[in-house]
């Protein structure tokens, strides 16, 4: 592979990096990459995780949403459950997380059976953060001051990763909003307050497509 796809998978890219590299994969990028990978199968894994909880329309308030089936297994919602998303990254990762809605304001305790909740039962402990991509932040940074082109078509990757998770939570939920910066803001604002450009440096202006 001499150089990468406009759109490359996760193999490619890693495929790319082993090339350019003479197969030496530094540990930052192997840290990375591996939690990537695991966002990859977030829907086809056999652990429960949050994400899929989520999308369990048996823990969904029927009452609530104005529902008029008779059988949860064949749901026809007059409402979408309403939830709000936060991009929230710390020192070494970054974590979607998830809030249900009641009366426009974001639920931040845990509910049971209450007819204003979308759900029937919400834990923050074990539902709220969606998923999380472990050791992300050190790469970007090692990335936007060092990096090779590989480097950053692996965040690009998880970026868009992100994304079209978040745009499948929009076909079953009401997103009242997201806050926070999402991956490519982060490395952009990165970028702009703690890197100066050199020639020949890549800018995280392109970072998400």
């Amino acid at each position: 592979m001499n150089e990468l796809s406009d759109n490359p998978n996760l193999r490619e890219i890693n495929a790319y990096k082993k090339k350019i590299n003479w197969g030496d994969i530094p540990t930052i990028y192997h840290l990375a990459m591996s939690s990537i990978s695991d966002l990859d199968g977030i829907l086809t894994h056999g652990f429960d995780s949050a994400f899929k909880q989520l999308l369990d329309q048996h823990n969904w308030n029927l009452d609530a949403l104005n529902d008029d089936a008779i059988s949860v297994d064949k749901i026809k919602l007059n409402n979408k459950p309403k939830i709000s998303l936060y991009h929230n990254i710390s020192e070494q990762n970054y974590e979607l997380h998830c809030y249900p809605m009641i009366n426009d304001e974001r639920v931040l305790q845990a509910q049971l059976n209450n007819p204003l909740c979308s759900f029937i039962k919400w834990t923050p402990e074990t539902m709220q953060m969606l998923f999380r991509l472990n050791a992300l932040i050190p790469f970007i940074v090692y990335t936007l001051r060092q990096g090779d082109k590989a480097d950053y078509a692996l965040i690009r990757y998880a970026n868009q990763r992100v994304d079209e998770l978040i745009q499948l939570l929009g076909e079953s939920f009401d997103i009242i909003g997201i806050k926070g910066y999402s991956i490519a803001e982060f490395c952009k604002e990165v970028y702009r307050k703690h890197l100066q450009p050199t020639d020949g440096d890549e800018k995280p202006d392109n970072m998400e497509t």
